[in-house]
């Protein structure tokens, strides 16, 4: 049997936190040990604790915050694991976050089963970080939240890992149907047809309550944007190529 593996998390929301703690309660090697509302308590804790496996750490706190505790944790030359919990997603944020090293980067709100595959995912399996890939994954999940895009559906999802797919390799987008839809649905253990549906119920609820401004600066150009919500293909496409020129930014 695989080891426990004992978090502590440092936010200053109690209702998040013990939303996290309330979901892992039972869970088989996840155990949420210790919590902390700022980063000098969290800090405090960490200097006295020496069991955790891992840090689910938030941004923005007040007193000392996330930044802070990530510098002193570097100034002790600290090796455990962090996953930064936030709802800052500007680039800036993700490239200074990133040199220090962490795990991860979710951008709230977030599903609770990404942040269960996540810890599982870094701790078990220690697969070396791509900040690059990070990177583009805290844009790409800010963008979709942002295109009011809610994270607990299905189209959410399956959005995302296609636009990850196209993000390596455009040629996908040629015919989505026949080449895109069914990696996606191998992926997810679902079926391209479902891939499709859920996908377009998706851009049909975020085209009626995402950022106008947003949908204009991205969609504008692309088609016509007073008539119509784009396709799937087209939504999926623009948004690479957007997310192609953003990157650009953080390197």
């Amino acid at each position: 049997m695989k080891d426990k593996i004992n978090v502590l998390i440092v936010d200053d929301n109690q209702n998040l936190i013990e939303r996290v703690k309330q979901y892992f309660r039972n869970h088989a090697v996840i155990n949420i040990i210790s919590e902390a509302h700022d980063g000098k308590e969290g800090l405090d804790i960490i200097l006295k604790e020496q069991s955790f496996n891992l840090i689910l750490l938030d941004l923005v706190m007040p007193n000392k915050d996330g930044m802070y505790l990530l510098e002193e944790l570097k100034k002790r030359n600290n090796k455990l694991d962090v996953i930064v919990i936030s709802g800052l997603g500007e680039e800036e944020v993700i490239r200074k976050t990133c040199s220090y090293g962490i795990k991860y980067f979710i951008l709230k709100p977030f599903d609770m089963q990404d942040l269960e595959m996540r810890i599982l995912d870094f701790v078990y399996n220690k697969e070396q970080i791509d900040h690059n890939k990070l990177g583009l994954q805290c844009l790409l999940i800010k963008a979709l939240h942002s295109l009011g895009i809610p994270s607990h559906i299905k189209g959410y999802k399956y959005l995302k890992e296609g636009i990850l797919l196209l993000y390596d390799d455009p040629m996908l987008g040629s015919h989505i149907m026949k080449n895109l839809y069914p990696k996606i649905a191998l992926i997810c253990n679902t079926t391209s047809r479902c891939v499709e549906k859920s996908i377009r119920h998706a851009l049909e609820i975020g085209w009626d309550r995402g950022d106008y401004k947003l949908m204009e600066e991205i969609f504008g150009h692309s088609i016509s944007f007073n008539k119509t919500k784009p396709t799937n293909s087209e939504f999926m496409v623009t948004l690479v190529d957007k997310l192609k020129i953003d990157m650009l930014k953080i390197k």
